[in-house]
Formats: structure tokens, C-alpha cells, sequence
């Protein structure tokens, strides 16, 4: 069924929010887009880039625009469980303890550079990202709805960091870059207001809500059975390509059909075509594939490239 005149109302206050991201994160319509694409299919982000690029002030502007709460969490070796999820502090004059919520309870959570910190602070992430819940002192805590995570590493520093392990990464729908900027749109980001003056502009656009009806609506986008097999038949030239040496798993290529609904949805559509998939192909893939050599993102996105142009996509029907 076609979306109702509501629906179509509330896509296109989606499409004004990241209109309004667009003009403070310059010359990143792409990656704004496809970061709302993946929140609207429930799923978290990991950003793989050098600090500097404006990946605080892109989940900054998006959670302002929501009107959703924000934390911002350092990561670090020294950073223990309880610092994200919090801690049960005894009550004064009483034989009880209150839970004292860390800052994993806020919708929108920036996790900045994830994999400087251990593995067993980075096991509690792995909970609240698959689980939508915490565990302290024996006692599980629901996380707020939505919820969240929009991660960063930084792809040239390795010393002193925890590798993230295939479980964690395969939590993350989608992993993006926004590099650097061009000349032209390096000189207009010198002369636009700063960043603190920039946000303090920014107004709420979009109600949490509004958002999670459209959240509600991307598992019900309709999908024809040769989207399906497209979906697969890509998924399966990745397992059996010589040069990657773990392809695509059948959850990634869940992933991947429920970020193409997502994307169809942001372009007003109740069906999937197969440009919603190649869309968001690329950034589903891009964490997923292992390959025999180390490779660059950009390489990865050149031979993701080789292999979409190997498989034949459906026909559209008239």
C-alpha cells in the first residue's frame, strides 16, 4: 500500500532535518542521509575516520534536531563497565542501594574512539547495542527507546587500541566515512559561524515520537521475492570471491534488506527497489568483509564495486 498523507508528512520532516544537518556538516548530504537511514532502521553507526572532520558536531546536530537527549563518552583503556552503565550507591540511613544511571542511558550516544578501550568495557557495549538493556549488580536495566550508538575509531592510530572484535562489528548496520572535504567546501566551512554558535541555532525538527512511528513502519515496506535474491546472490559472490576470506553473513544480509526498506522509506516509497540496495550497500559491507590483504576503505569500496557490477540486478516491472 501506498504511504498515507501523514506518513508522507513525516518523511518529509526527515528530509527538513537533514536539510538542517546539511547546512552546519558541509558537502556531507550522502553521509547525513545514510546516517539517518540507518537509525530509522534501528541500527548504529561506526564512523572510521581522523579526528577533525566534524563527526561530534554531525551527532550533536542530528540529536538537537530530534530533540533527543546526548552523551558524548570518551573512550579510554582505564574506562571500566560502570563508568558507561553506572553504579548502585548505598542510600543515606537506609539498608539499600539506588542505581545510579551512567551515560549509556541517553537516545543518542557518541562513542568516541570505541576501540581504545578493553574488552570488557567494550563486552557492556556490545550488550546495550544488541540488547537494548544493561546488566549491573546481577540486575538488567532497559536502555531508553530509541537508542542509538554512533561510533568512531580512528583508522591511523592502532597503538594502545583494542581491535573490535567480528561480534561487535557485525552489531554496527552500517560503517561510513566522512574524509575530508573538498577545497570549495573546505573555504565555506572556514566561513560559516563556529560550531558552538551553529548549534545554538540549530531548533528541533522532528519529534522522537514522529521518529519512531517512521521506525515502525520499515519492517512493513513491501518487498518483491527478486529483491530478495538479489540481496542474496550479492551476499553469496562475496563468499565465494578468492579474495575475501569471510563474506557476508546471512544477518548482514538481513541488514542489508532492512537499511534498503529504510532508505526507500526516506524516498517516499512502500516498496524496495533495487537502488535502496545499492544505496546502502557499500556501508553494510564495508565492516563485514574480510579480506586475505589489508585493505583501505577506499579499496574495499572499489572491489564492493567489482562485485555489485557482477551480479545482474532484478528488472523493474512496469
Amino acid at each position: 500500500m501506498p504511504l498515507t498523507t501523514e506518513q508522507l508528512q513525516a518523511v518529509d520532516k526527515v528530509h527538513q532535518l537533514i536539510d538542517q544537518v546539511n547546512a552546519i556538516i558541509i558537502g556531507k548530504e550522502n553521509i547525513t542521509k545514510l546516517t539517518i537511514t540507518a537509525m530509522l532502521a534501528g541500527g548504529h553507526v561506526l564512523f572510521e575516520d581522523i579526528p577533525g572532520v566534524g563527526k561530534t558536531l554531525l551527532v550533536k546536530t542530528i540529536a538537537t534536531c530530534l530533540g533527543a537527549d546526548f552523551s558524548r563518552i570518551q573512550f579510554t583503556p582505564d574506562l571500566v563497565p560502570s563508568d558507561i552503565i553506572g553504579f548502585s550507591m548505598p542510600q543515606q540511613g537506609k539498608e539499600t542501594f539506588q542505581f545510579r544511571k551512567g551515560p549509556l542511558f541517553s537516545s543518542i550516544i557518541l562513542a568516541d574512539e570505541i576501540n581504545r578501550t578493553s574488552p570488557r568495557t567494550q563486552a557492556a557495549m556490545l550488550e546495550a547495542m544488541a540488547e537494548h538493556q544493561v546488566t549491573s549488580d546481577g540486575v538488567t536495566y532497559d536502555l531508553p527507546d530509541p537508542f542509538f550508538v554512533l561510533a568512531t575509531q580512528n583508522p591511523i592510530e592502532y597503538e594502545g587500541t583494542y581491535p573490535l572484535p567480528e561480534a561487535q562489528l557485525d552489531r554496527f548496520l552500517m560503517q561510513l566515512s566522512l574524509g575530508y572535504p573538498t577545497p570549495d567546501q573546505e573555504v565555506r566551512l572556514l566561513a560559516a559561524p563556529s560550531n558552538r554558535e551553529a548549534l545554538a541555532n540549530v531548533k528541533p525538527i522532528l519529534d522522537k515520537q514522529t521518529f519512531e512511528a517512521l521506525k515502525q513502519l520499515v519492517p512493513n515496506i513491501h518487498v518483491e521475492q527478486a529483491i530478495l535474491d538479489y540481496i542474496v546472490r550479492l551476499g553469496n559472490q562475496t563468499r565465494e570471491d578468492q579474495r575475501i576470506r569471510l563474506g557476508i553473513s546471512p544477518r548482514g544480509n538481513q541488514f542489508c534488506l532492512l537499511a534498503a526498506k529504510a532508505y526507500a522509506l526516506l524516498e517516499g516509497r512502500s516498496y524496495v527497489i533495487p537502488d535502496d540496495v545499492l544505496a546502502v550497500l557499500p556501508a553494510v559491507y564495508r565492516h563485514r568483509l574480510l579480506f586475505f590483504e589489508n585493505l583501505t576503505t577506499k579499496q574495499k569500496d572499489a572491489y564492493i564495486a567489482v562485485i555489485v557490477k557482477k551480479v545482474q540486478p532484478p528488472m523493474r516491472r512496469s
